[in-house]
């Protein structure tokens, strides 16, 4: 299983720099509620779905101010809630999700994250990275990415 899910994730590596992707018919998923008036809008998709796979922009947990909750399970959930919800969008559940990159500040951070995003699947996790990366955007802790094939 853990081949395949690697073959799937090297194929949509694969077809997405091969330009075949840009070919196919796309489609955006957005979930950020602000309008420009609010707030310029970042340049990129929240998701883009080809076909009936869909590719994740990383995600962080923060709320409409750019505030971090205090705590990395606090922030573990809201970027994981911001997950689902560009996967419900998308008619997908957390358990279309095939391949996951986590981004952390400190990998200090690690059973924290993990005890979280236990609870958020209902079957068999995704193949998944956990990468200390540092500082990231608006001071979070977290940033999640992935790539889901809709069942």
């Amino acid at each position: 299983m853990g081949i395949r899910t690697l073959l799937i994730f090297a194929g949509a590596l694969c077809l997405a720099g091969s330009g075949v992707a840009a070919s196919a018919e796309q489609e955006r998923v957005y979930t950020d509620p602000r309008s420009a008036a609010d707030a310029p809008l970042p340049p990129f998709s929240g998701a883009v779905l080809v076909g009936n796979t869909l590719y994740l922009s990383g995600h962080i947990g923060v709320d409409a101010n750019r505030h971090v909750p205090d705590t990395a399970e606090g922030e573990a959930r809201a970027v994981l809630d911001a997950i689902q919800k560009t996967l419900v969008k998308a008619g997908m559940t957390m358990d279309d999700l095939v391949y996951v990159q986590v981004f952390c500040s400190d990998v200090a951070h690690y059973d924290a994250f993990n005890g979280v995003y236990r609870g958020y699947f209902q079957h068999e996790f995704p193949a998944r990275a956990f990468i200390g990366a540092g500082h990231l955007l608006f001071g979070a802790r977290f940033e999640v990415q992935g790539i889901a094939v809709k069942r």
